[in-house]
């Protein structure tokens, strides 16, 4: 039962670089620092809205319209530092 406790903090550390990972590359993006026609950055950020979107997309349905302001990557990243609080909180039933 550890390694199922390893196995989730494992995916939840890369959900969280995922996540950060995509932020960061968004405002890089915005400021005209990255170029979406380079292909190497479009793979990228593909790549990252494939695999973020499914997670983004309900807790965008949640949220009210913010005017431009997507705050579904932090709310994300706290449910991910509250379930881990929660696992680190309980590891002992996975012993």
């Amino acid at each position: 039962m550890q390694s199922l406790f390893q196995i989730l903090m494992l995916i939840l550390d890369v959900v969280q670089f995922f996540i950060i990972a995509h932020v960061i590359m968004s405002w890089l993006i915005n400021f005209q620092v990255l170029n979406l026609h380079q292909p190497l950055v479009a793979q990228i950020w593909q790549m990252l809205q494939r695999i973020l979107e499914p997670i983004y997309g309900p807790v965008r349905r949640l949220l009210p319209p913010m005017q431009g302001l997507d705050l579904a990557p932090l709310v994300v990243l706290l449910g991910i530092f509250a379930l881990r609080i929660v696992l680190v909180n309980n590891a002992a039933a996975f012993y």
